[in-house]
């Protein structure tokens, strides 16, 4: 074994001793040092069309295998056609590792052609923003893993110089750094919310990204089982509590249909339970829902809450099983809502989202989530379609459906599905996409035919920016910038190697859907719908 390795290579094992195994971006000059230590300690470097889809295909194997994702961009415009989906980790938790080419710092200084700089571009997107060299090689690495996986997970940035990248560094990376152990509250604060716990008539808890990240599923429901309390998700902690649970009261955050039932039921609870709930993801009507002065209110989060969303009577920042367990250790189980507002609270919201329509976007989320099996991995698009589906597509675990929930970016289902299909071969994968968001990302279904994956991509076509123009009319302004032309999207999937059908009728997409599940290629399904077809649904 040699005594020296390049740099390059001691940032590849790192992240490959982390459980890294795929890569994703376009390759220039810059990085291909970069992308050849890649491939050397392991983990596989797949070429997207866009840099932007890449960061969102390695977050949808990130999903899967709970591994950093990575992202390589090469100098000045590849690594900036990544930043949006950069500032997505940042807001949705996801330790993306984003890896840039660039100049030799005495080179930048005489020599302007593409240089920019790029950490000046990240560092307010990113937790942190490293420029690697050579005598810290192995300590950026284990810095970036790090700080992208502890506490709140996010985005690290490291701009490797051309021939740095190159440089020699001793083989053996430095002694392990001992990862902290997770923490619960003690002490008087613990006891009074034992005693809150204790005699609450009507708890509640809101769950989201934090207890996702923490792997808390399995605290999270025994806690609500022992204790009888009924969970509301954000849209990213759907499936945190199977959806199919008496004590699941679904997913919140963008709809305002679903929260004039779901605010009232918070306001009334005697205790509410945060649970990693990082309110980035709901929308203004969720400011200040609960007063912690007449409601006992408890927060347990990752970090301080310095959102100002809302506030609490008492606040553990700590890991979410540990505090639970912490909680809940010895206390009997006493009866809750006995008046049956739990019930009658999952019947009015089933009733606010019905599925019988004969055709729409309700009848397509239902017809999809009919046939397609249970263990079917689901991406949503940014949209009127995303709010509906949130609402309505049920979630039976952790992250079985991804989405951008908290900067809600356009063009991400279809990346997304992509790189869950590659990490989950033997699921089945489906994205929902509105018309706008699938044209930004079309080219990505040569990517999937490249790597022989078949994911489903559903595709609502109405040939307009729904949910603006649903807020355009109802702010009754003038239709401008809002509509463009129905295009061939089932003739999209055929050009670019896969299958491609258009439906019109639930029959329709139950053949197609039945169909594309057998089939050896990916397939477009576009349910063409009405204009106005969410009015009166989200």
């Amino acid at each position: 074994m040699p005594d020296t390795i390049r740099a390059a290579d001691a940032l590849a094992r790192r992240l490959y001793a982390a459980g890294c195994r795929t890569a994703f971006g376009m390759p220039g000059g810059e990085v291909l040092t970069v992308i050849d230590a890649l491939e050397a300690a392991g983990i596989r470097f797949i070429l997207a069309k866009h840099e932007n889809a890449a960061g969102f295909m390695a977050e949808g194997v990130h999903h899967r295998d709970g591994a950093p994702a990575i992202l390589v961009g090469t100098i000045g415009p590849g690594t900036l056609n990544g930043v949006n989906t950069v500032a997505n980790a940042l807001q949705d938790q996801v330790p993306l590792i984003v890896l840039s080419g660039c100049m030799d710092a005495d080179e930048a200084q005489r020599y302007t052609h593409q240089v920019v700089d790029q950490q000046a571009v990240f560092r307010p997107i990113t937790k942190a923003s490293f420029m690697l060299n050579a005598g810290a090689a192995h300590m950026i690495a284990d810095k970036a893993v790090a700080i992208a996986t502890e506490g709140r997970m996010g985005p690290v940035h490291i701009d490797v110089p051309i021939s740095v990248a190159e440089g020699q560094v001793p083989a053996a990376p430095p002694p392990a750094r001992v990862v902290a152990s997770a923490a619960a509250p003690a002490g008087a604060d613990l006891a009074t919310a034992r005693g809150w716990l204790e005699a609450a008539a009507r708890p509640v808890m809101i769950v989201g990204v934090d207890a996702l990240n923490q792997q808390a599923e399995t605290a999270v429901t025994e806690f609500a089982e022992d204790h009888n309390i009924p969970v509301i998700t954000t849209y990213k902690a759907k499936g945190i509590l199977r959806e199919d649970h008496a004590l699941s009261l679904g997913g919140a955050g963008l709809s305002p249909r679903a929260d004039t039932h779901l605010v009232p039921f918070v306001q009334s609870a005697d205790l509410i339970l945060c649970v990693g709930y990082d309110p980035i993801e709901m929308r203004p009507g969720w400011r200040d829902i609960w007063n912690p002065e007449t409601q006992n209110v408890i927060d347990i989060t990752a970090v301080p809450n310095h959102h100002y969303m809302h506030q609490s009577t008492l606040n553990f920042v700590t890991d979410c099983a540990a505090t639970l367990h912490a909680l809940s250790d010895g206390l009997d189980v006493r009866d809750t809502w006995e008046a049956g507002e739990i019930y009658q609270l999952k019947q009015s919201l089933a009733a606010s989202f019905p599925g019988d329509e004969d055709w729409g976007p309700a009848a397509i989320i239902v017809t999809c989530r009919k046939v397609l099996p249970r263990e079917t991995l689901a991406s949503a698009d940014s949209g009127a379609h995303r709010i509906l589906l949130s609402q309505m597509w049920e979630c039976y675990a952790p992250r079985d459906l991804m989405q951008s929930s908290a900067l809600c970016t356009m063009g991400c289902a279809v990346p997304m599905a992509i790189g869950a299909k590659l990490a989950s071969p033997d699921r089945p994968v489906v994205s929902f996409s509105g018309d706008a968001g699938f044209l930004m990302v079309a080219g990505e279904l040569a990517t999937a035919a490249e790597l022989d994956l078949a994911p489903i991509f559903v595709v609502f076509v109405d040939a307009s920016l729904a949910l603006i123009e649903k807020k355009q009319r109802e702010r009754q302004l003038v239709n401008h910038g809002v509509d463009f032309a129905q295009h061939n999207f089932a003739a999209m999937g055929v050009a670019f190697g896969g299958a491609g059908v258009t439906v019109r009728s639930r029959a329709e997409l139950t053949e197609a859907l039945e169909t594309a599940q057998t089939a050896d290629t990916f397939t477009v399904i576009a349910a063409v719908i009405e204009r106005g077809a969410y009015d009166g649904r989200i």
